[in-house]
């Protein structure tokens, strides 16, 4: 089950293929050339100790040298820790802290980072530096290790032995450590074979650098775009859009972030991407007009996907952008949700009665009929089993049933009548009020209608009438492209959320001038820093 396996067929298949592209360097390596240089890499993290189980932090830009190392440990049967570098450096910390890592590979700047912040790193106890640092943080290790000329035997992995942990972006709280197991990588791997038809003869620019781990592994070619991985929202669309087109790309994952700045370039510009089949957008919800936007600058005959899932577990959900923008968009835009699409192949999908505490055995009572709000669950083979040392959490996310176990998304949603499944927002986000709930995603869409809003946030504030209950308070981001009367806004705001009964309840309204968001993806709202900035700005009330 070891996925480190994978390269090496394909190093036994297409040998002689060009595996991986880097944008920024124009550096071509073969699927023989990835394969060797992960094999030299093995046979030398060996020699110098890494053994099977071993915990390895890797901090290394999205790069060639990143896929190599990733399949070096893979192989070793290390346990590869990747943590998002844009979560901050107090969460990054913390998290390291708690993954407790043995072995440090990381760029020279990275390597500065952990001598500046012992404490975190005190379980590493040996270090090794990707990229020159003029002797002065040790040898370059891709460079020290070389291409190998002997196959290295990849540890005999089972499917249910760890192969890396991976960070959630900490959205509704901490984050999370994500326990990625062999089997669930081979799951993974494919239903995006199969379901996508990724492989030989694909060309992949992903926005996000694990998938670019998938797409060599099921024999496509990676382009590694030239952008900042945790700054989406920043990418240079120019930049972007030129290796898409000198690469011939046929499809590409991003979030929606990216896609809304190349999409929008691309309009200006009057740019068809020709040879882009296949668009994957995830990470937040995603709206028609940007499916429309870029339906409008690809191929007659391309397919953009919209899969939804989450770190612990992807993808469970899918669906095609005509579906949407022909039949469930202009329902999204009155407040029925976001629509995310049908199971995939092997996945099981529940909505399940709200609550915010463990529900430790699954029963088929808890689930509610179509159409009615609830917590998403799944089952499948590419869920994942645990968080790392995190009990507290593993209690409220696994609900056990027989030999098998539900994971709770956290995600709250319903299915429709043709069993397609609508998101209406996060648990955590809902607002409890004296009048009844009111989900995020629902209430937004109303708000979101008006020209002069970039985008709105509904968060709850404690309700000094009613003990437990919440008052609900709309913000909205106005858009920057032009001068905006804010009190007239504000006003025409609140008579848009009169005029729908998913928000006619809602009294308070403050505008804000840049929401803060996660980094991964550049969309996903942190409404508890809104929250107590709302209760701040309303007097504590």
């Amino acid at each position: 089950m070891n996925i480190g396996e994978l390269l090496a067929e394909r190093a036994g298949d297409q040998a002689c293929e060009i595996g991986l592209v880097e944008a920024a360097t124009g550096r071509r390596l073969s699927f023989g050339e990835l394969n060797g240089r992960a094999d030299g890499l093995a046979f030398y993290l060996q020699a110098e100790g890494v053994r099977p189980g071993t915990r390895v932090m890797l901090m290394v830009r999205p790069s060639a040298d990143f896929i190599c190392l990733t399949f070096a440990l893979f192989k070793l049967g290390a346990v590869v820790i990747l943590i998002d570098p844009g979560m901050g450096y107090r969460n990054l910390l913390r998290c390291i802290a708690g993954v407790q890592p043995q072995v440090f590979i990381g760029v020279p700047a990275a390597h500065l980072f952990r001598l500046l912040f012992r404490a975190p790193f005190r379980s590493v106890i040996h270090s090794f530096c990707c990229g020159s640092s003029w002797g002065l943080l040790g040898p370059d290790i891709c460079k020290k290790a070389g291409i190998s000329p002997q196959s290295f035997t990849a540890y005999p992995a089972r499917a249910d032995e760890l192969a890396a942990i991976i960070f959630t972006t900490g959205s509704t709280g901490p984050p999370k450590g994500v326990r990625y197991e062999h089997g669930v990588f081979n799951a993974q791997l494919r239903l995006i074979r199969d379901y996508y038809r990724i492989g030989p003869g694909q060309i992949d620019q992903p926005g996000f650098p694990l998938f670019a781990l998938f797409a060599t592994a099921l024999g496509a070619r990676a382009v590694i775009p030239d952008m900042d991985p945790t700054r989406p929202a920043r990418v240079d669309p120019r930049k972007f859009v030129r290796s898409l087109q000198e690469e011939q790309v046929t499809y590409s994952f991003g979030s929606p972030a990216i896609w809304n700045v190349v999409s929008r370039y691309c309009r200006e510009q009057g740019i068809v991407l020709e040879h882009l089949q296949q668009v994957l957008m995830a990470g937040a919800p995603i709206s028609g007009d940007l499916i429309a936007r870029m339906q409008a600058i690809l191929p007659p005959g391309a397919r953009i996907h919209t899969p939804y899932g989450a770190t612990e577990s992807l993808p469970i959900v899918s669906m095609e952008g005509k579906e949407i923008v022909q039949s469930t968009w202009p329902l999204s835009r009155k407040g029925h949700g976001i629509c995310v699409g049908r199971p995939l192949p092997g996945i099981e999908i529940r909505v399940i009665a709200l609550s915010d505490g463990p529900v430790p055995l699954w029963d088929d009572s808890l689930c509610l009929p179509d159409g009615e709000i609830g917590e998403i669950v799944v089952r499948g083979d590419v869920v994942t089993r645990a968080y790392e040392n995190n009990d507290q959490e593993n209690r409220m996310a696994k609900i056990r049933d027989q030999g098998s176990f539900w994971h709770r998304m956290g995600d709250l949603g319903y299915v429709d009548a043709q069993g397609r499944l609508w998101f209406c927002g996060r648990r955590a986000h809902r607002v409890e009020t004296e009048a009844g709930t009111l989900f995020t995603i629902p209430c937004e869409a109303i708000i979101n209608e008006h020209p002069d809003v970039a985008r709105s946030a509904l968060v709850g504030i404690d309700d000094p009438a009613h003990p437990g209950r919440q008052l609900p308070v709309m913000i909205v981001e106005p858009v920057r492209t032009r001068k905006i009367n804010r009190d007239g806004l504000l006003t025409q705001v609140r008579e848009l959320a009169a005029a729908s009964p998913f928000t006619a309840s809602i009294q308070l309204f403050l505008t804000h001038p840049d929401f803060p968001v996660d980094i991964r993806h550049n969309a996903k709202i942190f409404r508890e820093q809104l929250s107590d900035w709302a209760r701040k700005q309303l007097g504590g009330c």
